[in-house]
């Protein structure tokens, strides 16, 4: 008995002092104690519930509940109830109670005999998921209806949370994204601007996202990085909006900056801290991360305007207007000319706060301006320097303006002259002519030969009447008057002299005729005596005598003619590929024999730079080292004569090359170096000089020289001697087919061929000369004595080669070539090679295209007349 009361006074100690509250509650639901802790989460005494039913204190909202419950424990349902409901204390607060009821039943029957309600107070967890539910709510609300993209991402990318707003803004579902990184979204541009954002704790970024439909939008986020204690990204939030209209107004307005090379920039005040467009950056040509501040605006206007911008800095800081041009200094020291307007803001106290300008490069307009300024000036100064009159007027012919020169023709000063018509001076028709005839101004220029001065006498003019054109309308006209009086003088002067040149030119020609044609006799024949073996010691000495002569004479005439034919600026260069060392090998053999006479050493040195095959006029090369060459030789007594050629400058399309002629010889005094190249000088006077010659070999020299864009010039030695240097362009380019067949022509040709040969000339002498000179080179030839002769010799007899002169009577030789080519088919065509005593430069060239196949000039050689056969054998193997 005393356990059973021990073990009561524990329980009852158990459930007076049990943490949680405890109740028994009969089956019809009334109290039927309480301890003390539940009737304090209940809020009644015990006895105040024991007077109460166990729905008097419930919630309305969970009577429901707890009818149904009890309804069903009692029905034989199961036996425990857990359940979160809410009681109404005795002072009318509500209280949130977990409860967890069992129903305890008879041991014998199992009637139920009453509940145990063991409560425990959850109100202020309630509270807390209440609010927490509220602040869900109004989250789920907020990120449902923001127009913003909420988001917040792992370290790597992963999104974690997306906003509702992706599928207005993006065209995705919040699930698209979530659990992915999703960069392959992002333009590939901007990707590395989102890193950065991600790792670098960057607060705003701008870039690009894909749109479902494939289309970029342009996004502009705020981020913000979380970080644990360490500093290690855990998640990274951010919020964005779509600034596409945005960015293209900004994109457009750059654009249109850009056309009109304007950039705009502010000026804050408080921070003094200066930012500007990129257009700002790119005009003033300076790194967009240079923080700028109000004072290094200054530095950025050239020196010389940075007092004049001072100046209107002042004043606009007291209200007034800002727009300036200036000039800015690039770095690379060029000027741009700038248009700067400011605008700024002042607060109530008229304290400035905020500036803000654009600066425009108007470079380009200031340069039409200053161009046309320039243009303007020219003008001024070519009407007032003008050595013409120069008179502009309206469209009713009355005078503008007018120079000096006009007033000088007029007699009137240009006041006077202003507001005057034209038709005082012109004359009324001529005047009426220029405002009717305006798309025949050449005739009325014409028409207007003299200017009337106000003393009533006329000058004589040459005049120019021109449109005055604005904006594509003519406006008026100049009328340009030049004073000719003087120039009709020269002009007469000009015809007399051109008559007196055409005769000296008349005169020369038919004097190289003239006298070539006996020359042709007195030299062919003498070269024939020389060829025999009858003539004794001094037969041969006269006969040489003779021939040296008449070779000297022919020398002189052809130097005078060569130099006259140069000074009419007649001479014509021939531009084709030849080899330089048989060049100079050529030229020095015909030296070779009087150098061995004079016991003289000859050597050559050619730069291993210079090319085998150049490009450019062998002949008249060939002309000025024979001259230059044949000087050294014949001063040079003793001793040595040197050649050397060297590369002085190459490149793909020319070569320079330096001629270097230097002998042992005489020498030459350096007071006389100035008149070397003056025609007809001689260094010793021509009574007492021991050497022959024109004088005319280094003027001739001179002026081949310069026609190849060289120069030359003497030098005096240290050992004695001269030294003569010159300098030719040759074009660097090689022709190898031609060089080819420039080769195959200098090779020996020892094969003889028999020949028909025609030998068409009107002189008894010269057609024996000429038989003569072929019989002892192994040919016969048969002559007939003019063109038409030749016509009717070819009709019968098919020739290899007719020697044509060209002057001859009845018909001449060019006449009868073209008959030849008319009549004969061209397996029947002859070589026709004209032989005449015109050999005045340029002549070669027209008789070859004028039909003839060769040329040679008298008088003749053996030599020339064997090199032609040669020629026309070589090139008779060729095609056949």
């Amino acid at each position: 008995m005393q356990n059973l009361n021990d073990q009561h006074d524990v329980f009852a100690q158990l459930y007076t002092h049990a943490p949680i509250g405890i109740a028994l509650v009969s089956t019809e639901g009334r109290w039927l104690n309480a301890n003390p802790l539940a009737c304090e989460i209940l809020g009644y005494t015990e006895e105040e519930l024991v007077n109460l039913d166990f729905m008097d204190i419930t919630h309305p909202d969970d009577i429901q509940a707890n009818q149904a419950f009890r309804r069903d424990v009692l029905n034989g349902g199961s036996a425990i109830y857990k359940s979160e409901k809410r009681y109404i204390q005795k002072n009318g607060n509500t209280v949130w109670v977990s409860v967890h009821i069992s129903l305890v039943r008879d041991e014998t029957n199992g009637s139920p005999l009453y509940f145990i309600a063991h409560m425990i107070d959850i109100s202020e967890k309630k509270t807390i998921e209440f609010d927490l539910l509220e602040t869900k709510e109004l989250y789920d609300l907020i990120t449902g209806n923001v127009l913003d993209l909420i988001s917040y991402n792992t370290p790597d990318g992963i999104s974690r949370y997306i906003s509702p707003s992706i599928r207005d803004l993006l065209g995705y579902e919040p699930e698209d994204f979530i659990g992915k990184n999703n960069f392959d979204l992002y333009h590939p541009d901007d990707l590395k601007e989102i890193l950065a954002a991600t790792y670098k704790d960057i607060d705003v970024a701008t870039y690009r996202v894909r749109h479902r439909d494939g289309r970029y939008i342009w996004f502009e986020t705020t981020f913000k990085t979380i970080r644990d204690e360490q500093g290690i990204v855990q998640k990274v939030i951010g919020i964005g909006r779509d600034i596409t209209e945005r960015k293209n107004y900004e994109d457009n307005l750059a654009e249109a900056q850009d056309i009109a090379s304007l950039g705009s920039w502010e000026w804050d005040t408080l921070n003094n801290k200066v930012t500007m467009s990129q257009n700002c950056y790119e005009i003033f040509n300076i790194n967009p991360e240079k923080i700028i501040a109000n004072e290094d605006l200054i530095k950025l206007i050239h020196p010389d305007d940075q007092e004049r911008y001072w100046d209107c800095f002042t004043k606009a800081l007291k209200g007034e207007e800002f727009n300036c041009e200036f000039r800015n200094l690039q770095p690379d020291r060029t000027i741009k000319y700038l248009n700067i307007r400011i605008s700024i803001k002042f607060d109530e106290k008229g304290t400035p706060i905020k500036m803000l300008g654009t600066t425009q490069d108007v470079t380009e307009r200031k340069k039409v301006e200053l161009s046309l300024e320039e243009s303007v000036q020219r003008y001024t100064s070519l009407k007032k320097y003008n050595h013409d009159a120069i008179i502009s007027l309206d469209l009713k012919g009355s005078i503008i303006n007018c120079n000096a020169v006009a007033e000088k023709l007029t007699g009137l000063s240009t006041r006077e002259m202003i507001g005057m018509s034209i038709s005082t001076f012109i004359g009324a028709e001529n005047l009426n002519k220029i405002l009717s005839e305006a798309n025949n101004i050449t005739q009325v220029e014409r028409n207007i030969n003299e200017i009337k001065h106000k003393n009533s006498h006329f000058v004589e003019v040459l005049t120019t009447i021109a449109p005055i054109i604005v904006n594509k309308e003519t406006v008026g006209y100049y009328i340009i008057a030049k004073d000719i009086t003087e120039q009709k003088k020269l002009l007469i002067a000009k015809e007399a002299a051109e008559k007196m040149n055409k005769a000296k030119s008349e005169f020369l020609a038919m004097m190289s005729h003239e006298i070539r044609t006996p020359m042709n006799g007195v030299i062919g024949m003498t070269d024939l005596l020389l060829q025999t073996t009858q003539l004794d010691e001094q037969q041969k000495e006269y006969v040489t005598i003779i021939n040296k002569s008449g070779e000297t004479l022919l020398t002189l005439i052809n130097d005078i003619l060569d130099l006259s034919k140069i000074e009419s600026g007649k001479t014509e260069l021939v531009d084709e590929p030849f080899q330089m060392r048989e060049l100079i090998a050529e030229t020095l053999d015909i030296f070779y024999h009087k150098a061995i006479e004079k016991n003289l050493e000859m050597t050559v040195t050619i730069d291993e730079n210079v090319p085998k095959v150049l490009n450019g006029d062998s002949n008249r090369l060939r002309q000025v080292l024979i001259n230059v060459v044949g000087n050294a030789v014949k001063f040079t007594y003793s001793g040595s004569i040197s050649i050397s050629v060297q590369n002085m400058f190459a490149d793909k399309d020319r070569v320079q090359c330096q001629f270097t002629i230097q002998d042992t010889g005489i020498g030459i005094p350096p007071e006389k170096h100035l008149h070397l190249f003056d025609p007809f000088y001689q260094l010793e006077h021509f009574m007492t000089r021991k050497q022959e010659g024109s004088g005319l070999g280094l003027a001739i020299s001179k002026r081949l020289v310069e026609l190849m864009n060289g120069q030359i010039w003497a030098e005096s030695t240290d050992e004695g001697g001269a030294s003569f240097r010159f300098t030719v362009f040759f074009r660097n380019e090689a022709h190898k087919d031609s060089m080819q067949q420039a080769d195959s022509q200098s090779e020996s040709r020892t094969e003889t061929q028999t020949l028909k040969i025609l030998i068409a000339e009107d002189n008894e002498v010269n057609q024996l000369v000429l038989k003569k000179m072929l019989g002892k080179l192994g040919y016969t030839a048969t002559t007939v004595w003019n063109g038409n002769e030749v016509i009717q010799a070819a009709a019968y007899e098919s020739y290899d080669v007719i020697f044509m002169d060209i002057e001859m009577p009845e018909m001449n030789g060019l006449e009868a070539a073209n008959v030849l080519k008319e009549t004969l088919i061209p397996e029947k065509y002859p070589y026709i090679v004209a032989v005449t005593a015109n050999a005045l430069i340029g002549d070669r060239e027209r008789y070859l295209s004028e039909g003839m196949d060769d040329y040679i000039s008298k008088p003749l050689s053996i030599s020339s007349i064997s090199s032609v056969l040669e020629k026309f054998q070589t090139s008779k193997k060729q095609y056949s």
